[in-house]
């Protein structure tokens, strides 16, 4: 693996792969950054009028367009066809109880967003003009008390050909799925759980199965219950990793066939068999995992603007 570092720029959670050249990420203090030749260069900015915004995802469609989404209060939804000259504010919510985890889209049109519950349900806002306007999706999936979404990666809610996927931590560590035909599901799975830092992270679905992963970010070293398998069609659990990754880890990314990559404070890990046996491939603390929508580029991004490349 490749990497740089950025001294003095944000912790990014956010990150989007548009293609084998053209990245964006987003992170702390109002930072967004993108790349239009493949990682090797990052031009950085702090967005003009938000340099304390906290955005924690990105999504990006080409070089000239993205999104991003801010945590906190004022929640925040700003959008750029200019290649980040300018940025328009398509959602705000001053609302303190209003906090964004994650976003994404499966279609140019059509994206998500989720946020932290509210009573007993989960934010989910819905966008289907490409981020210009959102509103509440048509209904909003059941939180347990003390359960929520980790705003780490962005890669707690993931939307695949209509079919929706949310992972959740806390006091429970659950996959939540959706679909017109069916609604709401809900499945317990064991990843370490039962306290605010505990749960589950990330989920990743490959072609017929799926990674849920995640653990316990205050003891990052502890390697029990950090991922589990899932089999997608029907949606059920299978037999627990083997060899589990080696430490909490806060994104997890499919990469093809039956590989997956996952990444988290004390480094990252690679599975070549679908999740049965993970291996470690370097130490480097990073936040985010993502692979190009339309290539084979994959980027990582962690704190003060580190950036690394996977090499396959």
């Amino acid at each position: 693996m490749n990497s740089c570092n950025r001294a003095n720029q944000p912790a990014s959670g956010g990150l989007s792969v548009v293609d084998d050249s053209v990245a964006w990420v987003s992170g702390s203090r109002g930072y967004i950054a993108i790349t239009r030749d493949g990682g090797k260069n990052w031009a950085w900015q702090q967005v003009k009028g938000f340099e304390k915004a906290d955005f924690r995802d990105i999504e990006a469609f080409s070089d000239k367009s993205a999104v991003i989404m801010s945590s906190g209060t004022p929640a925040l939804v700003l959008k750029t066809t200019d290649g980040g000259a300018n940025w328009k504010v398509k959602y705000k919510n001053t609302d303190t109880t209003y906090f964004l985890d994650a976003m994404d889209f499966d279609k140019p049109k059509h994206g998500l967003i989720l946020g932290d519950p509210i009573g007993n349900k989960f934010l989910l806002l819905e966008t289907n003009d490409s981020g210009e306007t959102w509103n509440p999706f048509k209904s909003q999936p059941t939180a347990l008390k003390g359960e929520a979404a980790f705003a780490a990666s962005g890669t707690c809610l993931r939307v695949i050909d209509g079919k929706i996927l949310i992972a959740s931590g806390g006091t429970n560590s659950r996959l939540l799925s959706w679909s017109d035909k069916k609604g709401w599901n809900y499945i317990n799975f064991p990843i370490t759980h039962g306290k605010p830092s505990q749960g589950s992270f990330s989920v990743a679905q490959g072609r017929k199965s799926g990674i849920l992963i995640g653990g316990d970010y205050a003891n990052d070293k502890k390697t029990d219950s950090i991922a589990v398998r899932y089999l997608s069609k029907p949606l059920k659990l299978l037999t627990p990793p083997a060899k589990q990754p080696a430490g909490f880890q806060s994104c997890v990314e499919f990469i093809m066939e039956d590989t997956f990559l996952s990444t988290g404070t004390p480094g990252s890990n690679i599975t070549t068999d679908g999740g049965k046996t993970w291996s470690k491939i370097d130490d480097t603390s990073f936040n985010v995992c993502r692979k190009a929508k339309r290539g084979k580029l994959v980027i990582l991004a962690g704190n003060s603007g580190k950036i690394g490349v996977l090499k396959m």
